[in-house]
């Protein structure tokens, strides 16, 4: 004979696990300030990179690829506000927000101007920065959209840079040594070959829990 109370108990229970699993997954679908994530080209299936490798020539600074291995520690990058201006871990990412990516392993932000890139002549991109992480306008990325939606984790977006209305983008072109196999990233004024990214792997801060210190932030890294 059926035990109606434990019955209804378990269904009571596995409804809870249920609504809170569902809770927590979309607790975890945004891309917010303080975001450590790496960010993944759908075009090519490459990951956005960098390194203390600086470019042979055009500007000399220090070289932003794309990695096809997903475990690399120099393709985390963290969302931060424009240079000199401040925004909350946690707080709400929109299309049309300007950012920087800053580059954890080298202390330096994702960065662009008009040097040509080393392998297909297009828009250079490198990281700059001072000792402090900070460098200058020509840091700031925007994700353009009509509407302020926010930024969520399955979202295809593109990244505008602000001062050249460049579009960061991957040229399919690889390098020899010393980054033997990597893919140039490149700016780019067509926004539809290549320049398409989503978040992957990442720390990812949950909004409205920021002022918390405890289970505020779902890392897949």
């Amino acid at each position: 004979m059926i035990n109606y109370l434990e019955y209804f108990t378990l269904v009571l229970i596995f409804s809870l696990i249920y609504n809170l699993n569902t809770a927590f997954a979309a607790k975890n679908k945004y891309v917010t300030c303080g975001t450590v994530l790496k960010l993944l080209n759908t075009d090519y299936n490459v990951r956005l990179h960098s390194h203390d490798v600086k470019y042979g020539t055009g500007s000399g600074q220090q070289s932003v690829t794309a990695t096809e291995v997903q475990e690399d520690v120099n393709s985390h990058w963290q969302i931060n506000a424009p240079t000199g201006k401040f925004c909350e871990r946690g707080e709400s990412i929109k299309c049309g927000d300007i950012i920087r990516l800053y580059h954890l392993a080298t202390n330096k932000n994702l960065h662009s101007h008009h040097f040509q890139s080393p392998l297909s002549g297009n828009q250079e991109i490198s990281c700059y920065g001072n000792d402090n992480g900070e460098g200058d306008s020509s840091d700031h990325r925007e994700s353009p959209s009509p509407l302020s939606l926010p930024w969520l984790r399955d979202m295809k977006i593109k990244l505008r840079h602000v001062d050249t209305d460049s579009f960061l983008g991957v040229s399919g072109r690889t390098f020899g040594r010393p980054i033997n196999g990597q893919m140039e990233v490149i700016g780019t004024h067509s926004s539809y070959s290549g320049a398409e990214w989503k978040a992957a792997e990442g720390l990812f801060v949950h909004p409205k829990e920021k002022d918390q210190y405890s289970g505020n932030v779902h890392t897949e890294l």
